[in-house]
């Protein structure tokens, strides 16, 4: 077995893919070639290592130095100073955005420091690809431990007892819904991942496929022996290529070592899992729907009861859980219950694992205990707001989520603390907004999501959503009256009360919880017919100050309507009829003379 001196451990999620991994691996690799280092340097691809926004990133162990943004054309210096030398480079390292110091270990940057990983145990660790090194980090021990000494029953009391609930958005608890699939004596039985994924900026369930696959597989082989399934379906949407083809790897060495198939591990059990890729629609994030697209047919939910343990796909006993509780199961049979249940707070067990989005300086994904505060979150790992704006609301939940405004910037994140604050646990989709957001436009973004994703099956989210996203582009184009934040909240209640299924109960929240606590900014545009964030463009007007105009024409270069005249040691004037609104003057101007 090669032995190594140094593990270049690359990122090759999708994010640094996108960035270009694939040419720094090709770069690093001639490098060390060429140098006469094969022997010492190993290259290997690991999947996403959460800090997203600076890709293509690298960790270069035994040390754990942590380097991002690395381009090809920095690998000669880099393999020279790095392994040649003993020099790290210094100008590749991470540099924290508040402090402006110098990191250079992993461990010790805020972004990875206040996490503690769970699901994400093996991020940016291991080779995704090779089977091994999942065996290496203790992989398939939970499996060949609960099909060695324990039966199906104490199987479901230790899920049960570590408190764990299911982290797609619902929150149910997960023992439970095995123990409900396990009583019912038809067969065959089944059992579902869902990592359809639909939320907007939402990538936990496909990093964690890229990543780890094999923890999934692993988890919903455990789930599948405790309820007495024999098959299951990994639901994955199409335009995860990278997260299929990995799963596809994954199965394929899972079934060459007796861990799927007839008979695991010479235990009797006979299990095996095929992968669905879906179409991309958002409402078949709810189970029945995903069940129905499984089966071929329009995803349109059912009405319930009969629940999906009794009577699922195909009309059978079946059980759904997300990507990121399959993963949390193999170490909770292997380190108990107890070790579990003592992380996060009294009814949210565990970790939770976010995609942190929008305007925050450290893009990517996160683990973190259940009850950390939303504060720690944004500042501590988020690194804070870009170019030191202020935080105005942090959209959690995804579009049936809500927004969080600065003043509840110490709420626990957990399933309670965020359902009393308006908003809601979800898949794990955080997207943070500074003093730029317009929170009305905001709730008519999400509205327009909604309505666009609709399966039309009851009148209430078909009807009610296109009347309420009518209403917001009213108001966002100046047209809105006094009355209209009253309908809204009246038609909003009206939603969630009589919706057939939980996407269109929740798909009101942006609504009211902005206008919960931004109803001043609605006031605002209807009252006022001003944007306060200057978003909305109908309701913006574009002036020269002549008094700080330096007469130079860069607005007259920049604009790209022709609204703008300007001669020589003139000011410049805006034709409003001609303006489209687009900015172009104000960023080109360095003196604010545009208002």
């Amino acid at each position: 077995m090669k032995r190594s001196r140094s593990q270049i451990m690359l990122c090759f999620g999708t994010g640094c893919v996108a960035c270009g991994s694939g040419e720094v691996k090709k770069a690093l690799e001639e490098e060390v070639a060429n140098r006469g280092l094969e022997e010492e340097i190993e290259v290997v691809i690991t999947g996403c290592n959460g800090f997203c926004a600076l890709g293509p990133v690298m960790v270069v162990y035994p040390e754990g130095i942590f380097y991002v943004q690395v381009k090809p054309e920095d690998i000669p210096h880099l393999v020279e100073e790095h392994f040649l030398k003993g020099r790290p480079v210094e100008k590749l390292m991470y540099k924290e955005p508040v402090k402006k110091t110098h990191v250079p270990l992993m461990r010790d940057i805020g972004f990875f420091k206040h996490q503690r990983i769970i699901a994400l145990r093996n991020r940016g660790l291991i080779d995704p690809e090779r089977i091994n090194e999942y065996i290496a980090r203790d992989g398939y021990l939970a499996l060949s431990k609960t099909l060695d000494s324990m039966s199906p029953e104490e199987v479901i009391r230790e899920v049960k007892n570590s408190g764990l609930r299911g982290r797609g958005g619902g929150g149910f608890p997960t023992g439970r819904k095995w123990e409900e699939v396990r009583k019912y004596d038809r067969f065959p039985k089944y059992t579902i991942c869902n990592g359809d994924e639909g939320d907007p900026g939402a990538f936990m369930d496909r990093s964690i496929l890229e990543a780890d696959p094999h923890s999934v597989i692993e988890g919903m082989a455990i789930s599948a022996y405790a309820m007495g399934a024999q098959q299951g379906f990994i639901y994955v949407r199409a335009e995860y290529p990278l997260a299929i083809e990995r799963l596809e790897i994954a199965l394929s060495q899972a079934r060459e070592n007796g861990l799927l198939g007839k008979d695991i591990l010479y235990s009797g059990f006979d299990f095996d899992i095929e992968i669905y890729p879906g179409a991309g629609a958002f409402v078949c994030g709810e189970s029945t729907a995903l069940m129905y697209s499984l089966e071929g047919r329009r995803g349109m939910p059912r009405i319930k009861p009969p629940r999906s343990a009794e009577f699922g796909l195909w009309g059978q006993p079946t059980n759904l859980n997300n990507v990121e509780t399959f993963a949390n199961v193999p170490p909770i049979l292997l380190k108990g219950a107890d070790w579990f249940a003592q992380i996060g707070t009294e009814g949210s067990k565990g970790t939770k694992v976010f995609a942190l989005t929008g305007a925050i300086n450290n893009v990517g994904l996160v683990e973190v205990p259940m009850g950390t505060s939303l504060r720690t979150l944004v500042f501590d790992i988020g690194g804070g707001i870009p170019n030191k704006r202020k935080f105005k609301s942090a959209q959690m939940g995804g579009p049936s989520g809500g927004c969080v405004p600065t003043e509840l910037l110490d709420t626990e994140i957990d399933f309670d603390s965020l359902s009393q604050a308006g908003a809601m646990m979800g898949s794990g989709g955080v997207v943070i907004m500074d003093e730029r957001t317009c929170m009305v436009d905001t709730a008519r973004f999400f509205i327009d999501f909604s309505v666009g994703e609709s399966c039309g099956k009851c009148v209430p989210c078909r009807e009610g959503l296109k009347v309420m996203l009518d209403k917001l582009m009213e108001i966002v184009d100046g047209l809105g009256k006094e009355g209209d934040i009253e309908f809204l909240q009246k038609l909003g209640r009206h939603i969630q009360n009589t919706s057939h299924c939980g996407l269109g109960q929740t798909a009101a929240n942006p609504v009211l919880s902005t206008i919960r606590y931004f109803r001043d900014e609605y006031e605002a545009h209807i009252r006022e017919k001003k944007c306060p964030a200057l978003v909305c463009t109908k309701l913006i007007k574009f002036e020269v100050d002549e008094e700080k105009c330096k007469m130079c024409g860069l607005c007259f270069k920049a604009c790209p309507a022709g609204a703008i005249t300007w001669e020589k040691k003139q000011p410049a004037k805006i034709d409003q009829t001609k303006c489209t609104k687009c900015k172009s003057c104000i960023q080109a101007c360095k003196f604010w003379a545009i208002q």
